[in-house]
């Protein structure tokens, strides 16, 4: 784990940062990103077992780790958790994605929307700890490219989802509003596309990275979806999210991320580049899915600053590299290439 703090926020000695649904992909590479430049993470489970954080962190890491058992949709829990371990800043990802709120809407309400409701509660009631509050909206709040015109689409675009799942994350971004007009509290929400990278493993999203892991294993796999998309570096959402913790600018915010705009076409031949012998194993078939994808992230820009953009070549070869060193070592779960 690196020691040298350099590159962490001035002032950020005494920050302490709870991840809500750390055991997800974004989540571990929260984790890692905090890790690295030398924070301990303390994380909101109902246990501590996650396939994904042992695949990107060491030993001497995942021991590092500040595990809080609990559960999200229990206000106590998150009560307990940020007034024991002193959080000042949130990073809540915990929630259902479209198949699993799909199947059971009701579940979907209640990790996707109260378990939000419950972390803006505890800010609330404890503003004189939490300073910063970064929540993971999505890009399903969007409905279908056609009816944005073709165009780039604008954070403030209406917003027209199509699955339980994306109006769950346009409640959250309204109760957020909510929390800042009634009680100041202030909030980022970031509405990601399709993040890839080691870790991602559920989703209909997930097809572009388990193309990759195929690729490094040889074996043939078949993307459930075509037409366009935005691909993000898992890397970069993790550092995005971290600095909007951090940013700690008034007012409920919500931006759209933008990675790569590609159609699947255009990934499938980035992966060729980099794996020449992935030409012939992956294919993509299946409708568009029905959300706009090409974002405008020009009000983060502006915000934020420099925003992390791994071109996609290199996040794909970064991608393999971890894919084959976990396959060397006999230690790459392969259950998803069978969904």
């Amino acid at each position: 784990m690196a020691n040298d703090r350099s590159d962490r926020p001035p002032g950020s000695q005494n920050r302490q940062f709870l991840i809500t649904g750390a055991k997800g992909f974004i989540g571990a590479w929260v984790v890692k990103a905090l890790l690295e430049r030398g924070d301990k993470p303390w994380i909101l489970d109902i246990d501590a077992h996650s396939h994904r954080l042992q695949a990107l962190l060491s030993e001497e890491q995942l021991a590092s780790i500040g595990f809080i058992q609990g559960d999200v949709t229990a206000y106590e829990d998150v009560e307990r958790a940020v007034v024991e371990h002193g959080i000042t800043h949130i990073i809540h990802l915990a929630a259902l994605q479209v198949p699993a709120c799909a199947a059971d809407p009701a579940q979907g309400a209640r990790v996707n929307v109260l378990g939000t409701l419950n972390v803006f509660e505890v800010a609330r009631r404890h503003r004189n700890l939490v300073r910063g509050i970064a929540y993971a909206s999505s890009a399903a709040v969007f409905g279908p490219e056609e009816l944005y015109g073709q165009a780039t689409v604008p954070d403030d675009a209406p917003l027209l989802p199509g699955t339980h799942y994306g109006v769950f994350k346009q409640c959250n971004e309204g109760n957020a509003r909510v929390y800042f007009l009634n009680d100041g509290i202030s909030s980022v929400g970031l509405r990601p596309w399709a993040v890839y990278g080691v870790g991602r493993d559920q989703g209909v999203t997930s097809g572009p990275t388990k193309a990759i892991k195929a690729a490094v294993l040889g074996r043939p796999y078949t993307i459930r979806f075509t037409g366009g998309l935005e691909l993000q570096y898992g890397k970069d959402t993790a550092e995005i999210f971290l600095r909007c913790a951090e940013m700690e600018l008034s007012g409920a915010r919500v931006y759209t991320l933008r990675g790569a705009v590609v159609k699947m076409d255009e990934f499938m031949a980035a992966l060729e580049r980099v794996f020449p012998r992935a030409r012939g194993l992956i294919r993509a078939e299946g409708p568009q899915l029905p959300i706009a994808f090409d974002l405008d992230d020009s009000q983060l820009v502006k915000d934020l600053g420099d925003v992390p953009r791994t071109p996609l070549d290199q996040g794909i070869r970064e991608t393999a590299e971890i894919f084959d060193r976990l396959a060397q070592a006999g230690k790459l779960d392969v259950r998803d290439l069978a969904i």
